[in-house]
Order: structure tokens, then C-alpha cells, then sequence
């Protein structure tokens, strides 16, 4: 088998298309278009910020409306296909091999996928949004009435349904398929690669070119939408405790400063840079929630954990429901911008987790990725939702009344509890460090997809697309000017229509992909050529 796989790595070899050009070592075509779109798309939204706003406004209203349940369909679709691929024998595939063996620990592997995946936006959303769904700030799922006993129950089963196992399954798809393909088929650890078992070696050609600039593109502005998040958190922070004005420059600094460690970070590679701050981030994030439990309502929040656990599964199939009047604004507003923004993410966390799986059996691999941060989302939500709402219940400070700047929820929440200052502070800390993890492993996982899946590349280019996915996230900000939040989000919906479909496609790839390798490796070896 190895030697067949050796042909296959030879004629990736010749079709790589990789050129050496000042310093960098890159595939051609996918580096520079989708560097050049990347850039010709600041410039324009520079100099025509309220064109270039009312164009992406418009592009979400019209994915949102046309392609909501294709969203919420697929999305669904992906998670009863991982239980399948859970419980079948393709579990036991080891990726790499039977004697390959993990690269990273466990504890270190779990901390890695987690701090890449969703750190930022759970330091945002913590304690914004189970409070915004109790409170109606932003209307209520399923239009229940908000403050109501049903308000409270949905506030909760509604966040971590947009945080669980759905969201998580959309990143399983592509880190699997790509390790898969990576480690056990010795293709290179690029997009285009999952689709070997449908389009054979045309995904040498401009097929392949195609699918790794989508996947770069959409990177990118899954990313922007998160370094905006949180620039805009950080940003309200600083005006919070400091006084600092919260406005575009500040955010804008907020990002480039941002950038500028994420870059030294990225330098360092994966061993030295990402590893470790993605093992401080988890730290940090532990402290800053046992503090949350045992400072805030402990019995209340300890009390939550397992009726939001029961609930969350009871309501899964009414909020999984496409066909729904009721709440279609708040339905759109979050549900769908959530499946847009994990599917813009997945190239991106589904490469780098891929990338740190080696070892893992694909029972393993999606067990621990689509389960550990359903817990660890349960528990964050809960403690700091639950904390959130009794404030707002008992009329305490700032939360006693409904808010409409979510970005502030957080730190008025802290401001509630002892060692308000210090606590404050530790956030905004934290929330630096995710952001510098999210920025550094993206430009790991966009410098991989450019250079046709090489690890070994000039450590320019990842500083690079660290510079690219900071100024995308500026412009967005500048160019949506008082609307920036709703631009940042519209770029990342935008990206994650085209994405949907290869998604799909790639699902049917993958299913192929292991049926030939447990069932008829001598079809592989006629078809393939193997």
C-alpha cells in the first residue's frame, strides 16, 4: 500500500504548482488569488465604505432568505452523520495508520481544538446571550414570551443548541476529512485533497484551485467576524474600567495590536506558540469561570447545569425546525448567522484540529470533538448566563435593566461581584489571548492551504495572511462604520454559502473515502490507480 501511496504523493508532486518568489514557497494560483480578492476587497471597501456596506447588507438578506434551510437542514445532516460514523466500524480507523501514534497529549489536544474553535466568541456571547434571549432585548426563540418561566428555559437550550454538538459537527466534517485523506491516503493537508475519492486528479487542476481559494476566502472572514467580536468587547472593556473612547479607532488599534502578537506568535510555529497560549488561554478561561460559579449564584448555577443539559436535548428538534413563522427574524438573526459563521470557520479549525489529530481513532477524534465542547459549553453558558439573569432578576447595577450593547454584558456582570476591577481586567486579558490564538492558527491553517499543504514553509508567509486577516477585520469595522457589527457579520455569511456546498460534497467524499478503505481496497487500488 505504501508504495502506491508513494505514486500519489509523486504526481501531487508535479501538480502542485508551488513557485519560490521572494522568499515565499507557495502554490501559485491559490496564494495569489485569494490574497489579491483579499486585498482588492479592503481597498474597495475603503474607499466605498456605504456602497461597500449596503452591498454586503444586501448579500445577507439575500442568503438568509433564500438559503435558511438549506443552513439548518445541512447542519443537522452533519451531525446524525457523525453519530453514524460514531457507532459503525469506520470508527476504529486509526488516522495515520494502526501503529501511528498521538503527537500531542490528550489534555494538550482537547485545549488546542477548543481555544481555536470558539474561544473569543464564548468570552462575547458567555453571559450576552442567554440574558438577550430571557430578556427579548433581540426578540425570543420560538417568540415565547420574554422573563417567562419558557423565556428562561430557551435562553439557555437556544444558546448551547448554537454552541453544541450542531456547530461542533461542521468542524468534525472537515477535520476529519482531512486527516483522514492526510494521514491514511498521504495527501497533502489542504482542502482540495478530500475531494480525491469524487474528482480523482483533477483536484490537481483548476477544480482543486477553486475549492482551496473558497476555503481561504472563507477562512478569512470567519475569522474577521471573530477578531471584530472581539475588538469590539475589548474595546468596551477599555472604555469600561479606563474610560477610553469606544469607537472605530479604538477597535481598529485594538485589532492591529492584536495582530502585531499574534504575529510574534506565529513566527514561533505551532510547538512554541500556539500550543502554549492555547494551554494558557484554558487556564485563564478556568479560573475566570470557577470564579463566575462560586462568586456569583453557585447553588443556582450548579443547580442549571443538569436541567439545561435535559432541556437543551429536549428542545433540540423544535429549534432544528426550518419551517418556522413564529420567531423568523430572531430565527435568521442568530440561528443562521451561527451555521454561517461555523461554516466560514470550518476550513480553518477543521484543518488546524486535523493538523494536531494524528494518533486518534475516528471514534476517538469525533467523540472528544463533538462532545467535550458540549460540556465545556454547557458549564460556561450556564454559570455565566445564570449569573447574568439573576442580576438582571434581582435589579442589581447595570443588568438590573435590559441591555442593548451586548459587548458591555460581560463587565457589567463582573462589575457585580467582588473584585470587580481585577476580575474585569483578567477578562479583558483573556480575551487578548484567545484573540492572538484564533489570529495565529488561522495564519498557520491559510498559510497550509497556500502553499499546497506543506508544513515547512518561510515563516513570512504566515505573517503575512496574519497581516491580511487583521486588515480585513479593520476594514469591515471602518466600512460598516456605525453598522460594523452587522457588516463584520454579513462578510462571514456571505463566504459561507459557496463553502455550504463543498461541505456537502465533501461529506459524500468522505463516506466514500472510508467504505473503499474498510470494505474494498481493491476498488481503491482500480479506480485510484493504487
Amino acid at each position: 500500500m505504501n508504495a502506491n501511496l508513494d505514486n500519489v504523493s509523486s504526481l501531487e508532486a508535479k501538480a502542485r504548482k508551488n513557485i519560490k518568489f521572494l522568499g515565499l514557497d507557495v502554490n501559485f494560483p491559490v496564494f495569489f488569488i485569494s490574497s489579491g480578492l483579499a486585498l482588492i476587497f479592503s481597498c474597495l471597501v475603503l474607499v466605498y465604505p456605504e456602497a461597500s456596506n449596503q452591498l454586503l447588507t444586501d448579500t445577507r438578506n439575500f442568503v438568509v432568505a433564500r438559503f435558511d434551510t438549506l443552513f439548518t437542514v445541512s447542519m443537522s445532516a452533519f451531525t446524525l452523520i457523525i453519530f453514524f460514523l460514531i457507532i459503525s466500524p469506520f470508527g476504529k480507523i486509526r488516522l495515520g495508520g494502526k501503529d501511528s501514534t498521538p503527537e500531542f497529549g490528550f489534555l494538550s489536544w482537547v485545549c488546542m481544538l477548543f481555544a481555536a474553535g470558539v474561544g473569543i466568541g464564548m468570552t462575547f456571547y458567555g453571559a450576552a446571550e442567554p440574558l438577550s434571549y430571557y430578556t427579548g432585548v433581540f426578540g425570543t426563540p420560538l417568540n415565547v414570551t420574554p422573563e417567562s418561566e419558557e423565556a428562561y428555559r430557551l435562553a439557555f437550550s437556544a444558546t448551547i443548541f448554537h454552541w453544541g454538538i450542531n456547530a461542533w459537527s461542521v468542524y468534525a466534517i472537515i477535520g476529519l476529512s482531512l486527516a483522514f485523506f492526510c494521514y491514511n491516503w498521504k495527501l497533502p493537508l489542504t482542502i482540495r485533497s478530500i475531494f480525491y475519492p469524487l474528482l480523482g486528479d483533477k483536484i490537481w487542476g483548476w477544480q482543486g484551485d477553486v475549492i482551496d481559494i473558497i476555503a481561504v476566502l472563507a477562512t478569512l472572514f470567519g475569522l474577521a467576524t471573530s477578531l471584530g467580536l472581539g475588538a469590539q468587547q475589548a474595546s468596551s472593556g477599555l472604555y469600561y474600567l479606563f474610560d477610553i473612547p469606544n469607537n472605530l479607532l479604538s477597535q481598529s488599534l485594538v485589532i492591529i495590536f492584536i495582530t502585531t502578537v499574534a504575529i510574534f506568535s506565529v513566527y514561533r510555529g505551532l510547538d512554541k506558540g500556539v500550543k502554549v497560549l492555547s494551554n494558557i488561554n484554558i487556564g485563564l478561561a478556568l479560573l475566570l469561570l470557577s470564579f463566575v460559579v462560586f462568586a456569583g449564584p453557585t447553588y443556582q448555577i450548579f443547580s442549571a447545569y443538569g436541567e439545561n443539559l435535559v432541556h437543551y436535548f429536549q428542545d433540540i428538534t423544535r429549534l432544528s425546525d426550518w419551517n418556522r413563522t413564529e420567531d423568523q427574524q430572531w430565527y435568521r438573526d442568530w440561528t443562521i448567522f451561527y451555521w454561517a459563521w461555523w461554516i466560514s470557520w470550518s476550513p480553518f479549525v477543521g484543518m488546524f484540529i486535523a493538523r494536531i489529530s494524528k494518533g486518534r481513532t475516528i471514534r476517538e477524534f469525533l467523540s472528544v470533538v463533538m462532545f467535550v465542547p458540549l460540556l465545556f459549553c454547557l458549564v460556561w453558558f450556564s454559570s455565566f448566563g445564570e449569573a447574568a439573569i439573576f442580576q438582571f432578576q434581582e435589579g442589581i447595577g447595570e443588568l438590573g435593566k435590559p441591555v442593548s450593547d451586548i459587548s458591555l454584558v460581560l463587565f457589567y456582570m463582573l462589575d457585580n461581584l467582588i473584585f470587580p476591577t481585577f476580575t474585569s481586567l483578567f477578562a479583558l486579558f483573556m480575551l487578548v489571548l484567545f484573540f492572538v490564538t484564533s489570529s495565529d492558527s488561522g495564519s498557520l491553517v491559510i498559510n497550509t492551504i497556500t502553499s499546497g499543504g506543506k508544513d515547512n514553509t518561510p515563516r513570512i508567509q504566515r505573517v503575512i495572511w496574519a497581516i491580511i486577516q487583521g486588515l480585513i477585520a479593520v476594514v469591515l469595522l471602518v466600512g460598516g462604520g456605525s453598522y460594523a457589527l452587522s457588516a463584520i457579520q454579513s462578510g462571514a455569511i456571505s463566504m459561507a454559502l459557496p463553502f455550504i456546498f463543498i461541505l456537502i460534497a465533501a461529506t459524500a467524499s468522505l463516506l466514500r473515502g472510508v467504505y473503499i478503505e474498510v470494505y474494498d481496497p481493491q476498488k481503491m487500488e482500480d479506480i485510484y490507480g493504487r
